[in-house]
């Protein structure tokens, strides 16, 4: 009898000591925990969150996609939306003929919480089918065991969802983003980076660039370094983004500058508005003292944006580096496309494609030094000698390079 008791003594003790024992959560690719979130279907009960119907959202022409940050979910890239989830999304709201506007989340418990106050349409992101409270119903765009998902009662919106969404889509829209995201993608000539070497003649543009460089606080070879970088000295120069001309202005920025959209492709109106922002971005940098380092920093800002190298710049001073270096925020801002950089307290802007900025910056350098060893002048002197007075039109590039961040 004795026996008997002590048995279930220590089965009692084993069985509390099961239930009392915390499971791990599971984790986001992107390093957050996934958030405990109900498996529901078409039975779940109809008392749940609704949120607005199909009709409901077409009625208001708008679509709000909930998401978190990340190189496959959602970022920002030159003022356009971009990664696989976001993609998908887009092409999901251009279907139903409404316009998509995205609500950044913090993290998995974040993004079921607006969708169940109604802050939110559907949750963008594949989640694992994990049971604990809550109500979602799966459905929309699925990868293995992970799925996207709206409130749990919104059955109009999951059904459509799943009537559009083929497997197909995924590879797909993986490869559009990435022509989107290569120099394909931009249409233009690539002229050659000299237009005369032995007479020390950059481009037929070389005057507008001495005219301008004061303006954009830079070396005039600089300048015609970057316009290489952006356009290969191609006015008509077009990219996907909306980015047009010989300095590559994008419509929003024309705008903040005062460019009429008409006038963007015409060289010198490009030039000038393009040294006025140059200008404007090394003011953001007034903190740092060395205007030589204060140039890098807004060349990298051009190109990658002003917050992001403010990111970068923020983990270099975190991690005991020189904030105020660009060769030590360069690493930073390599480092933004990792997870556990971008997701860090300091970065408020999330993911970068760190590499592209980077190698923007090296290239600029690299031809600009160049440049210096061909073209004379003065340091940021408008007018001036271009070479004997020789014009002519540019001359079309005889190599083709297979690295295609090479311009």
């Amino acid at each position: 009898m004795k026996k008997e008791y002590l048995f279930v003594f220590v089965a009692g003790f084993m069985l509390l000591g099961c239930s009392s024992k915390k499971e791990q959560p599971e984790l986001t690719p992107w390093g957050t925990p996934v958030g405990e979130v109900e498996v529901s279907d078409e039975s779940a009960p109809q008392s749940q969150g609704k949120g607005l119907s199909l009709d409901d959202i077409v009625s208001g022409g708008e679509l709000i996609m909930l998401t978190v940050n990340g190189p496959t979910t959602y970022y920002d890239y030159h003022g356009h939306g971009m990664g696989l989830q976001y993609l998908l999304c887009e092409k999901f709201a251009q279907q139903i003929g409404v316009s998509l506007r995205v609500e950044e989340c913090k993290d998995t418990a974040e993004m079921v919480s607006k969708l169940q106050k109604g802050e939110g349409d559907l949750i963008a992101v594949p989640l694992a089918r994990v049971k604990a409270k809550g109500g979602l119903l799966f459905c929309g765009v699925k990868s293995d065991d992970e799925q996207w998902s709206v409130a749990a009662g919104n059955k109009s919106l999951a059904d459509t969802l799943n009537s559009w969404f083929k497997p197909k889509m995924i590879a797909e829209v993986k490869q559009e983003e990435s022509f989107l995201l290569s120099s394909r993608s931009i249409s233009r000539h690539v002229y050659s980076p000299f237009l005369n070497r032995s007479k020390g003649v950059i481009s037929k543009y070389d005057r507008l660039f001495q005219m301008y460089a004061g303006a954009a606080r830079m070396d005039w070879r600089l300048m015609a370094a970057q316009c290489y970088q952006e356009s290969c000295f191609d006015p008509n120069a077009k990219s996907w983004a909306g980015a047009c001309g010989l300095m590559q202005i994008m419509p929003s920025t024309a705008a903040h500058l005062g460019l009429p959209m008409s006038q963007v492709h015409e060289p010198e109106a490009n030039v000038a508005a393009a040294a006025r922002y140059m200008a404007e971005l090394q003011g953001h940098f007034a903190d740092i003292g060395d205007p030589s380092q204060r140039v890098l920093f807004a060349l990298a800002a051009y190109n990658g944006g002003f917050h992001h190298v403010r990111d970068a710049m923020s983990l270099a001073r975190k991690h005991g580096r020189n904030a105020y270096n660009w060769g030590d925020v360069r690493e930073f801002v390599l480092r933004l496309s990792q997870p556990a950089y971008y997701s860090d307290p300091v970065v408020k802007y999330g993911y970068m494609r760190g590499s592209e900025t980077a190698d923007y910056v090296d290239r600029i350098r690299a031809r600009w030094a160049d440049y210096c060893g061909v073209a004379g002048g003065s340091r940021g002197f408008s007018g001036g000698s271009i070479g004997g007075g020789f014009h002519g039109a540019p001359v079309k590039a005889k190599r083709k390079y297979s690295n295609k961040y090479h311009l």
